[in-house]
């Protein structure tokens, strides 16, 4: 039984904090969210700040008492921060230390040195997809603009050919392949297994990132044809460095968690016997945070020492990797929080209703409810988190594959249309020196084929698996 279904069965003797009706449920969530939004694209308001004032004010409007809401806020802040905080902050210290020693670079240029013309869109999926897997999005786009900028330059290649790649390879990392915050919270949040979604992940990621990055690049490219700016070009981490790690060494670091997080997944589903030594050792070392550990470890010695890092050096690293990751996991924390409030309003029983009267499929509701919050916040993150509170009472009943998909359709809904409330459509227009309607024309449209495709893949895997 998974621990979402255990606190479940719990709170079904326990009473909600409001027994407010469907009518005024629907009300009150639609007035917190409508709220959230407001404070985020009017007011500009942190979404941390945004996400606790709306879960107050959700449980206000539903009728429940201040305390009653506070408490069910500050659990949920807790148990979310509890459950995927740490393993934020060590797939950001893995990612520091991807980028300062220059491993990132090794994997870059030995891909490029293998690739030509006609192949360079796919090497750069390749590359993007590899350095994706630890590094959050915005940091991926920054690490690998110097590169997408220097290929269209040196190569007299389209920009859109080279850079539509690339951003496809991390989005489709962000939206769908744990350990990123998206995937973890949803994960988290619905109860899923972190193994079967990631298996998933992966399985939907391969096509997805195909079609809306080498394919669709050759359109987007006669769209919009724009030379490389050269003022973008900024320095690359290693043009520092003397020495910088091996890439067979590298590949392996970064591949690490992925493959003892697959390998646990694999040995349940083969041995399928908590007793038995096999799987009682993979649950262990196979465990989200046991498998990022194991490669911050190891990273510190495959990455660090090759790039002739000291012990301060390396403290360093590690200190500044966690410094950005403050407000993300403030974000995530106030999620959880939201999510909790719902829960307790009684909203997630409401969603379960209304998904059964109105013969919705739960995959589908979920897909919509991320896209609708992505379209209006901008924000991938605040649509996982808040459609994951939604639509986790729909997991209780689902096998361990579909509670993964289902995390997987959330995914792909908070990906839809990224457009100028979006601070990512910023980062890339102003990087490939775009305006706005070319980055509309381009990324915004590459994002929607990413949500389309992953969410229609996902709806049709739940058919046979």
């Amino acid at each position: 039984m998974t621990r979402l279904s255990v606190e479940m069965l719990a709170a079904d003797t326990v009473e909600p904090i409001t027994s407010a009706g469907h009518a005024q449920l629907g009300i009150a969530v639609l007035a917190g969210i409508a709220l959230i939004v407001l404070l985020i694209t009017k007011f500009k308001l942190h979404a941390f700040l945004a996400l606790t004032i709306g879960s107050l004010a959700l449980g206000a409007f539903a009728g429940a008492p201040l305390d009653k809401a506070i408490a069910s806020f500050t659990t949920g802040l807790g148990s979310t921060v509890a459950g995927v905080g740490v393993l934020i902050a060590l797939g950001a210290i893995l990612g520091k230390l991807l980028a300062d020693s220059g491993g990132a670079d090794q994997i870059v240029d030995t891909i490029l040195a293998r690739a030509s013309g006609r192949t360079m869109p796919w090497a750069m999926v390749l590359i993007a997809s590899v350095i994706g897997l630890p590094l959050f999005f915005e940091v991926g786009v920054v690490l690998l603009i110097p590169v997408v900028l220097m290929v269209a330059k040196r190569g007299n290649y389209s920009l859109m050919r080279i850079g539509i790649p690339a951003l496809a390879g991390l989005s489709v990392m962000h939206g769908l392949v744990p350990p990123h915050p998206g995937p973890l919270i949803a994960i988290d949040a619905v109860g899923a297994n972190l193994g079967v979604t990631l298996a998933l992940g992966v399985l939907v990621a391969i096509p997805t990132v195909i079609i809306a990055g080498p394919l669709f690049s050759r359109v987007a490219a006669r769209w919009v044809d724009v030379p490389a700016p050269d003022r973008m070009i900024p320095q690359r981490p290693s043009e520092d460095l003397e020495k910088r790690p091996g890439f067979g060494a590298t590949l392996a670091t970064i591949l690490l968690p992925v493959v003892l997080m697959l390998s646990k997944a694999l040995v349940d589903i083969i041995v399928d016997d908590p007793t038995h030594m096999m799987q009682r050792v993979f649950d262990v070392v196979g465990s989200p945070l046991i498998a990022l550990l194991a490669a911050v470890l190891v990273g510190i010695f495959t990455l660090g020492r090759p790039a002739e890092f000291t012990k301060e050096r390396i403290s360093r690293i590690v200190e500044t990797g966690l410094a950005p990751i403050a407000g993300i996991l403030l974000i995530v924390g106030a999620g959880g929080g939201f999510k909790q409030t719902l829960i307790d309003s009684g909203v997630g029983k409401m969603v379960l209703d209304i998904s059964e009267d109105w013969s919705i499929p739960a995959l589908l509701l979920a897909w919509l409810i991320a896209v609708a919050i992505r379209l209006a916040t901008g924000s991938a993150t605040v649509a996982t988190v808040s459609a994951a509170g939604l639509v986790a009472p729909l997991a209780a009943d689902m096998s361990t594959a579909h509670a993964a998909l289902l995390v997987l359709a959330i995914g792909a809904g908070s990906l839809f249309f990224s457009h100028v409330n979006d601070a990512g459509f910023w980062l890339v227009k102003e990087y490939f020196g775009l305006n706005v309607g070319q980055t509309l024309k381009t990324w915004s449209i590459m994002e929607t084929i990413i949500s389309v495709v992953a969410g229609s893949l996902v709806l049709l895997l739940s058919l046979v698996i």
